[in-house]
């Protein structure tokens, strides 16, 4: 009980205050309760504080819900980037971004499969240090087996509309395409379409019997539901010589034919290397 109570009780009853009162500091017993708490939670659990990567994934959880929306005097502070020039790298990366990215108001971020992509997820993390000076966070989501690559920088996301050309929300709605500034460059276009491949592509085997004899050779495939970026890709493929088709709902650019997949990896190549090992294979 507290002093001023005792006295106020006392008071009130008309009692002499009690003499065999000991008063102590207030908070008298916080240190030595709290380490008789951690000790037994620490032999329960084997650490302090909670499971951490349940902590860390529920933080995570409210950040994508509103933490992210929410003002905040610190968060909300325009961290400065690294602008880099217009260059086949940075239009790899926004083949990339277009491919398996989003952006929303103060975030950029790339989705890619923890397993599959797991080389290639170093790639894009090392690519987007060395474009703007920014070390990516990498939030594991277990339940769809992915590695989200993000960058929460309103700099970067005001850079990445403003002068590359890349729009905030849904990428079908708005039915996005290649940039203009991409477009204008044979060099820039085939490496931004190595980044559309390399998220949004996938290698394949066609195999078919002709006389009882099987045959089988690789394929490739572009796929996305914004039918201008898969006319720009398509219409690019033809310009470099190759025989592209599209398939009949529209939404793949296909290279077929076993000397245009061999051409393909001769001059567009890949950095994923999920792809290469299946094309080598």
């Amino acid at each position: 009980m507290s002093l001023g109570a005792v006295k106020f009780i006392s008071k009130k009853a008309g009692l002499k205050f009690p003499k065999n009162v000991e008063v102590k500091n207030p908070f008298w017993y916080v240190y030595k309760g709290a380490k008789i708490g951690g000790f037994a939670v620490y032999k329960k659990y084997g650490y302090i504080g909670g499971d951490p990567e349940r902590r860390k994934r529920k933080w995570y959880e409210w950040w994508e819900r509103e933490g992210k929306f929410r003002k905040h005097p610190i968060i909300n502070v325009a961290l400065p980037i690294k602008k880099p020039k217009k260059s086949e790298e940075l239009a790899e990366f926004v083949g990339i971004e277009i491919g398996d990215g989003g952006i929303s108001k103060n975030q950029l971020t790339i989705t890619l499969n923890f397993k599959d992509d797991k080389e290639y997820i170093k790639f894009v993390v090392k690519l987007i240090k060395k474009l703007f000076g920014v070390k990516p966070s990498i939030y594991h989501s277990p339940k769809d087996s992915v590695d989200n690559i993000v960058v929460s920088r309103t700099e970067l996301v005001k850079f990445c509309t403003e002068k590359l050309g890349l729009k905030i929300g849904n990428k079908v709605k708005q039915q996005i395409d290649i940039p203009d500034w991409i477009k204008r460059s044979r060099n820039f276009q085939i490496a931004c379409v190595r980044g559309l491949v390399d998220t949004d592509g996938c290698i394949f085997t066609h195999s078919y019997k002709v006389n009882g004899k099987l045959y089988s050779y690789k394929k490739l495939a572009f796929s996305s539901r914004s039918k201008p970026l898969t006319i720009t890709v398509y219409r690019f493929l033809k310009r470099l010589g190759f025989s592209p088709r599209f398939t009949k709902d529209g939404k793949d650019v296909r290279i077929e034919s076993k000397n245009d997949v061999q051409k393909y990896f001769q001059i567009i190549d890949s950095h994923n290397p999920k792809h290469l090992k299946k094309y080598r294979n």
